[in-house]
């Protein structure tokens, strides 16, 4: 069974610094697109970033602003999200999704990804 695994959630203040864990267990990541998206109660999941399994091009939502990067370490089986200039906007469950795709373009599309992990928490303090 394909499973994902989020890690790294915490509380930090406003313009910290954390970086999210994506691991897999059962299948490679490397032939994999992910993305990450967030949650608030009451709102819709939203896409954050996603780095594509052919060359590892990346997109970004616009309000990442440049803060946060997506990477993937293959060695590891597990891709991060490095997130800077922590805002309390940023306050949120954050996921990870993948697709198997062969796509050199990756879509901040919740209807996109067919494997999920369960979520981590992460709270901005002003």
């Amino acid at each position: 069974q394909l499973q994902l695994v989020e890690s790294g959630g915490d509380l930090v203040q406003t313009g910290g610094s954390l970086r999210l864990s994506c691991s897999a267990s059962g299948f490679s990541l490397d032939t994999y697109s992910i993305a990450w998206f967030r949650q608030v109660p009451g709102k819709e999941r939203e896409g954050v970033a996603c780095i594509c399994a052919v060359a590892s091009s990346t997109s970004f939502a616009n309000f990442v602003k440049r803060r946060f990067l997506i990477s993937r370490d293959k060695a590891k089986n597990t891709v991060y999200l490095q997130m800077n200039d922590l805002e309390p906007e940023d306050t949120a469950v954050y996921y990870c999704a993948a697709v198997s795709s062969g796509s050199l373009i990756c879509r901040l599309s919740e209807g996109d990804y067919a494997y999920w992990g369960q979520g981590t928490q992460i709270t901005v303090s002003s």
